[in-house]
């Protein structure tokens, strides 16, 4: 199957989690292009999408959460999987899921949303962002969880391959 995996991210760790997932998705006999949401005008083209966003303050960026509205219609007629990237620490911080994730839900009707560790790294932040953080107490470092994202991407996969193996063969 041919599969989009369109990310949101606002300093390149929440790309990077999407570059795994298509990597993951590539391997495992799809073909997985990975592009940002201002760069998809037209989905067509696809049998499934993940959509996938940072969370900052408990919100998605504003593209990802602009694709699904743009795209919803197309999005309820194939497989969607969403996932969030945000929390911090060796415990997750915050209220949980992000504040705008229901209404994305209810727009696109995914298969599942995952939430995974993201990662503040300071070098990659300006001056106003990192006073921020600071007066939060936001830890700085990576806490992205590779082989739980892998392995979620290989769930995906293996859900495509037998949905790709019923569909009857064209006469």
């Amino acid at each position: 199957m041919k599969v989009l995996v369109t990310v949101a991210s606002k300093h390149g760790a929440t790309t990077e989690i999407g570059q795994a997932i298509a990597a993951t998705l590539t391997e495992e006999g799809h073909h997985a292009e990975f592009r940002e949401p201002i760069d998809v005008h037209d989905i067509g083209a696809y049998d499934a999408v993940i959509l996938g966003s940072g969370v900052y303050a408990g919100h998605w960026i504003e593209s990802a959460k602009e694709f699904a509205e743009y795209h919803a219609a197309a999005l309820r007629e194939m497989p969607v999987w969403l996932f969030s990237s945000g929390p911090t620490g060796d415990e997750p911080r915050g209220p949980g899921d992000p504040v705008d994730l229901p209404k994305v839900v209810e727009l696109v009707k995914p298969r599942g949303h995952r939430m995974f560790g993201g990662a503040l790294l300071k070098e990659r932040m300006g001056f106003a962002e990192r006073t921020i953080i600071k007066l939060v107490g936001a830890p700085y470092g990576d806490f992205r969880n590779w082989d739980e994202i892998r392995a979620w991407s290989r769930e995906i996969a293996a859900v495509l391959t037998r949905e790709e193996t019923a569909l009857p063969v064209p006469a």
